[in-house]
């Protein structure tokens, strides 16, 4: 009979972890510490690709390690099987190969995870854990990389975009007033056609030599336009 609180509360299920490795050291490194592990379960291990591919015939594993450089080809192909036979399965890379290129393609394969192969076995397990919670753990150097490669394929502002995203230091109303004065207007005249007192009108001007760092009219004019601040 089961007892009601352990019914309520199921004993976790371990993580099975599948390794698609060809270093013996490496490997044998990993079981030991994942049979160490109570809330992991080694499901099986490969040494080559043929080997892996053949692993993924038999049960699916939670989490899905596999070394890019196998004696018979690439792991690469190995996690396109997977994402095809194992499809809930987490994939994470283990390898010594740090290149965009191979990041970049195990990424695109379907891999979650990528690490170097510089991590500590009690690392391995945290990462272990993490991808298996929905995390992707990459190396520091491997994040890097791709938001590096992000920033380089994002697209570069078209010129309107970056000229409307110029910050004009000139608020709307010494803009106006700039533009009046671009005209010809004396400022009598812009007090009068904006409703305002020549006082404010020449604090507005002072405001904008101060802003230009300039002079004069001449010079303000010149330094706007230079800047893209006048409409003409």
């Amino acid at each position: 009979m089961i007892e009601p609180a352990r019914a309520n509360h199921p004993e976790p299920q371990p993580i099975h972890v599948a390794i698609v490795e060809d270093d013996p050291g490496f490997s044998h490194a990993l079981g030991q510490v994942l049979h160490a592990a109570p809330d992991m379960h080694l499901a099986g291990k490969a040494a080559t690709q043929a080997e892996g591919l053949t692993l993924l015939q038999g049960p699916p594993a939670d989490v899905l390690l596999v070394d890019l450089g196998l004696p018979d080809g690439s792991g690469i192909a190995v996690i396109q099987a997977a994402i095809q036979l194992w499809p809930s399965c987490n994939i994470m890379v283990s390898t010594t190969f740090g290149d965009e290129t191979h990041v970049m393609r195990s990424i695109e394969a379907g891999a979650a995870g990528y690490l170097l192969k510089d991590s500590s076995p009690a690392k391995v397990l945290d990462e272990i854990r993490s991808l298996a919670s929905g995390g992707s753990p990459i190396s520091p150097i491997i994040a890097r990389q791709v938001l590096a490669r992000f920033r380089q394929s994002a697209p570069s502002p078209a010129p309107q975009e970056a000229a409307d995203a110029t910050v004009s230091p000139l608020s709307a109303r010494e803009t106006e007033v700039l533009e009046f004065i671009t005209k010809g207007f004396t400022a009598q005249e812009i007090a009068k056609l904006m409703q305002l007192s020549p006082f404010t009108v020449r604090t507005f001007v002072r405001r904008i030599y101060s802003k230009l760092k300039v002079s004069s009219k001449a010079e303000a004019i010149y330094e706007a336009r230079t800047m893209g601040l006048l409409s003409d």
